[in-house]
């Protein structure tokens, strides 16, 4: 753990430097860890919303390097009373900070909640990380009401606002209402906005949205909400549009707990009265979901109930990616031409993702193999992406003939770019934080500095540094996560850190378990973190589960085991990479589906394997949970680049997906109690 203590000297010259404050004095360690203690318990008093207690501390902590942070938390724990001057004051005491921004979001969001527009409309220029939807959308409205000639520009960024919030927001909501009532957002977006929400189990967002157009229906929604199947089985006809919109809702719900039940709902009653569109949402929001069910279901089934979609451009980026999935694992093939089909009528940011540039390409290759126009343009398409940085950009290399190597390490970073990152205050504040234990904060605090803090972020080179600055006091995920952010130079060492190498590669050896796999996989679950703690349990560098922990231990007989010693580095390694192992064994040695089973638990990836013998990098896509998804995809790409450090050797991350596919009946379950 990074000691807080040689902060000291450093923080005070940097904050000084960024805006005038009292000089901190030179802390001796015991008057330092007292003022760490005062901030500790400033955080714990925030969290429970005690004012009183935070007015008390906050004038002990004048000078400790992280007073900002003091000063907000005591701000904002009271900001709906407090007045714009206070407000106004601590922006400016605490000027060019993530503090101050911070405040001013918060600000912002009450200012628009109240409706005070000229406040709102005079603070809005001066929000540096513009990375708040409700903020963004109060700022739309406001835009509105000075000049509704630009409603039809304003309408587009509204609505992809509004439908991507999951939960109900005043800004979108608001903003909205007004748009529609202005005839720049129709009725369709609205019911649209109405469809994700009840899909994604948000009815408050569904109730609001319904409440701009058809105020009427919200007794019709609560009782669908409260019992689809129930509700479509009574109601008898959808003649008006508002009831064939509620019927279609009705259907939403019932397709996210029942697919069967919707799908037998449409076909005797209600496919007949829907809209064409209403149709092809409804079929293919059920196609979605019986092509979730990898290894459970043919996905055959799931592209029959597409196939009903008479216009694919009806559905959503996220139905149509399920079916481009279904289509690649239908069959002992993949089938390319509705792979192309679907890619192609996903929206243009869709279609710019590295996955579906990948997919088209491939798709292009198989469905016109001697078409040179075609080949042109899968060939492009694979250009575009190949590279190390990822797992299609990986595999988009290999396609083009070439292996994975360690790149050329970037020019060395010179004594002013280090020192540059060295005195920057809020990389300081940050780094402090973290040390501190008050890692949301610190973590907070960094990624403001390096991505917003001026338009457009932290040049590469600035990255570069600042990734060593987090290197040098291994603080491994803020590492890897600025160095991650370099586009054109990148630095292995900075991006695959090894910390523990010794300890990783004696026990991975020492058990036939390949270190860059264990690599690959600690840097995704925990980034190196020591006392990293999941929501569910898990803790350590491999992020291990406590009954998962005692299972191993008794398995390969650790004497005198006990949970607390989970976050013990050796022995947190020893239990992770043999649970790997047990898990590699029993899945046929394949890695993304140990990769699997180490995220989501061995009883699923058992069942995601069933079905027909898959390319696996189809088979990772296609996994239903987009956490393990992603996690499956991100461990095999790390896995990959870390063996081409450890070997020096070009690598393929073909080679380590394989296939896969159902087990052999004849083999045994060697570990058929893992848990």
């Amino acid at each position: 753990m990074l000691n807080k203590f040689v902060f000291s000297a450093t923080l005070s010259a940097a904050l000084c430097a960024a805006w005038v404050a009292p000089a901190a004095a030179q802390n001796t360690s015991a008057s330092a860890a007292a003022g760490d203690s005062l901030i500790l318990e400033m955080n714990k008093a925030f969290r429970r919303g005690d004012k009183t207690r935070l007015a008390q501390l906050l004038p002990q902590t004048k000078g400790h390097a992280l007073e900002p942070w003091a000063a907000y938390w005591e701000l904002k724990a009271r900001l709906e009373e407090a007045s714009p001057q206070e407000v106004q004051g601590f922006m400016a005491r605490y000027a060019g900070s993530y503090q101050e921004d911070r405040l001013r979001n918060d600000w912002l969001l009450l200012l628009g909640q109240r409706r005070d527009w000229a406040g709102f409309a005079a603070e809005y220029p001066n929000f540096r990380m513009n990375d708040d939807r409700e903020v963004r959308c109060y700022a739309l409205l406001v835009e509105h009401l000075k000049n509704p000639a630009l409603d039809a520009s304003l309408s587009n960024e509204v609505r992809g606002n509004w439908q991507a919030q999951r939960e109900a927001g005043d800004g979108c909501t608001a903003a909205a209402e007004r748009l529609v009532g202005a005839k720049n957002l129709t009725q369709q977006d609205v019911w649209h906005k109405a469809r994700l929400a009840l899909e994604a189990n948000r009815p408050g967002a569904a109730r609001d949205a319904v409440q701009i157009i058809a105020p009427e229906a919200l007794g019709l929604v609560a009782e669908l909400n409260n019992n689809p199947a129930k509700f479509l089985t009574e109601k008898q006809l959808a003649l008006r549009k508002v009831r064939k919109e509620i019927v279609t809702l009705a259907l939403v719900k019932l397709a996210a707990s029942d697919t069967e039940a919707a799908a037998t709902q449409m076909e005797r009653k209600w496919a007949v009265q829907l809209t064409a569109e209403e149709r092809n949402w409804v079929w293919g929001l059920i196609g979605k979901r019986v092509a979730m069910r990898l290894g459970a279901q043919p996905a055959s089934d799931a592209m029959q109930y597409f196939a009903r979609v008479s216009k694919d451009t009806d559905l959503t980026d996220d139905m149509l990616a399920w079916k481009a999935r279904a289509a690649l694992r239908d069959g002992t093939q993949p089938k390319w031409p509705q792979v192309l089909m679907a890619v192609n009528a996903m929206s243009d940011a869709a279609r710019e993702d590295p996955t579906w540039r990948y997919w088209k390409a491939r798709a292009l290759l198989a469905t016109a193999p001697t078409d040179a126009t075609q080949r042109a343009q899968a060939q492009a398409l694979l250009q575009s992406i190949a590279s190390v940085r990822g797992f299609y950009e990986q595999l988009a290399l290999e396609d083009l003939g070439q292996k994975i190597t360690v790149p050329a390490k970037p020019t060395p970073l010179s004594v002013q770019e280090k020192e540059t990152a060295r005195l920057n205050p809020g990389l300081n504040r940050g780094a402090y934080a973290i040390a501190m234990g008050l890692r949301s904060e610190g973590v907070r605090e960094w990624n403001y500095s390096t991505s917003l803090h001026q338009r457009g972020g932290m040049g590469e080179r600035e990255l570069l540094a600042a990734a060593q600055f987090a290197c040098d006091r291994q603080i491994w995920d803020r590492c890897i996560n600025t160095s991650e952010r370099t586009a054109t130079e990148t630095d292995f060492e900075q991006r695959f850190p090894m910390p523990f190498r010794e300890a990783v590669i004696k026990r991975s050896q020492s058990i036939n378990l390949d270190p860059a796999y264990v690599y690959g996989l600690i840097r995704q679950e925990s980034r190196f973190i020591m006392d990293a703690r999941s929501g569910v349990g898990a803790s350590g560098l491999m992020q291990v589960m406590p009954a998962t922990a005692r299972w191993t231990a008794r398995k390969i007989g650790l004497e005198g085991f006990s949970p607390e010693q989970i976050n013990d580095r050796d022995t947190n390694i020893t239990i992770g990479t043999a649970y790997l192992k047990l898990a590699l064994d029993d899945l046929n040695g394949s890695m993304p589906m140990a990769a699997a089973a180490y995220n989501a638990g061995p009883g699923r990836p058992r069942t995601w394997r069933n079905g027909h013998v898959l390319d696996a990098a189809i088979w990772a896509e296609n996994v239903p949970f987009s956490e393990t998804r992603d996690y499956v995809k991100k461990v095999l790409s790390n896995a990959t680049n870390y063996a081409a450090i450890l070997t020096g050797q070009p690598q393929s991350l073909k080679a380590r997906l394989g296939m896969v596919g159902p087990r052999e009946a004849a083999l045994p379950e060697v570990n058929k109690d893992l848990p």
